[in-house]
């Protein structure tokens, strides 16, 4: 089946699922389609038995999509750019320690407690795996997923500043958890560590990211500043994003960072300096929809990926335990940080519950999941992180509105978080 056979079946399906969705669920799209695609996934799975011609085509056309390579090296920048220039960057500002705190040394404590646990429960079950591979593992489960935190809290309604901690930190904190994950796995395939060459590679991927973002994002004010034409200035931020992330890539920097910091001062310099209305109405619409389109995509696969995952019983067990470790780990994560912060900021009522509930887990971790080679154990991993993945966005993304509606009826708590 050659591409253009597979992008117009994922298409078609993509839109197919959201009709219906829009139509009679009625549920966040994002949640919806992931539903109807989980559906889809296991209709095929009881059918294969029958082998039918038809249901050999469409079972070929999900296993050829390279979820990983679509994924990371195409998908995330978009989707990455078109949530942070919708973000207003002076909010964002106001809350920048409570984010780069939750973002940077809350993903380390969530990644650290994961991949211990995660240790502990293998070996508790009579399956042990080196702690290196659950620590590898721990820096797939800890980040919160952009891409799911942004498209739900559109849905959720929680308070606003409380929101911009959560998206702030889910915008940050991916590029912090790819970064971690490409200095373990490279840990792991040499059997070397070396705090400072941890540092400097960490230092190099991130701070580099950031850097090359923030350039990236001042040209392309500068160029939006001086053309009035809203066809071009579209086109500007596309290579933007698709010529920034590929050399990002080369560069060995982190691609996910740089284009949100690209986002960040692209959108809210050239909405306040650089551009006229008409065409940041244009331009916002624009990202807008390329936002709703790939999320769209991605949740459809997220759901389409079950047909390739690999099930085992016992580990299907440790999975639904593996949610329990999730959720203590974001707990501590979140409350280790509000607590030692709420002498200098003023937290939002229940904070510490919301962000640990709203810490939703996406398509980003299955494309790690996906990455690791066959000998960190794979499969293992890709099953575990799939059942922690689906719980998150359906049980967590569903409830939150509820959940943080629920939270906020409740007295002052004396802490205030």
């Amino acid at each position: 089946m050659n591409i253009s056979d597979i992008l117009a079946f994922i298409i078609v399906l993509a839109a197919a699922f959201a009709y219906f969705n829009h139509r009679f669920i009625k549920w966040p799209p994002a949640i919806g389609i992931m539903v109807l695609s989980l559906a889809l996934s296991m209709l095929l799975v009881l059918l294969r038995g029958f082998d039918w011609a038809w249901l050999n085509h469409v079972a070929l056309a999900i296993s050829a999509i390279d979820f990983r390579e679509l994924l990371l090296n195409f998908l995330l920048s978009f989707l990455l750019f078109a949530g942070a220039i919708h973000v207003d960057g002076k909010k964002l500002y106001k809350e920048r320690l409570p984010i780069t705190v939750l973002a940077l040394f809350g993903t380390l404590i969530a990644a650290a407690m994961v991949g211990y646990l995660t240790w502990l429960l293998l070996g508790w079950v009579g399956y042990p795996v080196p702690f290196i591979y659950c620590l590898i593992f721990g820096t797939i489960i800890s980040p919160t997923d952009p891409v799911a935190v942004l498209s739900i809290l559109k849905e959720a309604r929680i308070p606003v500043s409380l929101e911009l901690k959560i998206a702030g930190e889910s915008l940050f904190n991916d590029g912090v958890g790819v970064v971690l994950f490409v200095t373990m796995t490279e840990i792991a395939r040499t059997g070397h560590f070396s705090f400072a060459d941890f540092s400097l590679l960490f230092v190099q991927e991130a701070m580099g990211g950031l850097a090359f973002g923030a350039l990236l994002g001042y040209l392309g004010f500068h160029l939006l500043r001086s053309v009035d034409d809203y066809k071009v200035e579209v086109l500007i931020t596309l290579a933007l994003v698709t010529g920034g992330y590929g050399l990002a890539n080369h560069l060995h920097i982190s691609g996910p960072l740089a284009m949100v910091a690209a986002g960040l001062i692209t959108g809210n310099k050239s909405r306040r300096e650089g551009i006229s209305a008409t065409t940041w109405d244009y331009l916002g619409k624009f990202w807008e929809l390329i936002d709703e389109i790939l999320n769209a995509i991605l949740f459809m696969l997220v759901g389409l990926e079950l047909l390739v995952i690999k099930v085992e019983p016992i580990m299907m067990i440790v999975g639904l335990a593996a949610i329990g470790v999730m959720l203590l780990s974001r707990w501590v994560s979140v409350a280790l940080p509000v607590w030692l912060l709420k002498r200098k900021i003023n937290f939002e009522r229940h904070a510490i519950a919301i962000l640990t509930w709203g810490g939703l887990k996406g398509g980003l971790s299955i494309a790690l999941a996906l990455s690791l080679e066959t000998g960190m154990y794979r499969d293992t991993f890709v099953l575990l992180t799939y059942i922690i993945v689906v719980f998150s966005i359906l049980v967590q993304g569903l409830s939150i509105g509820g959940f943080t509606k629920n939270l906020l009826k409740k007295p002052d708590s004396k802490t205030g978080a």
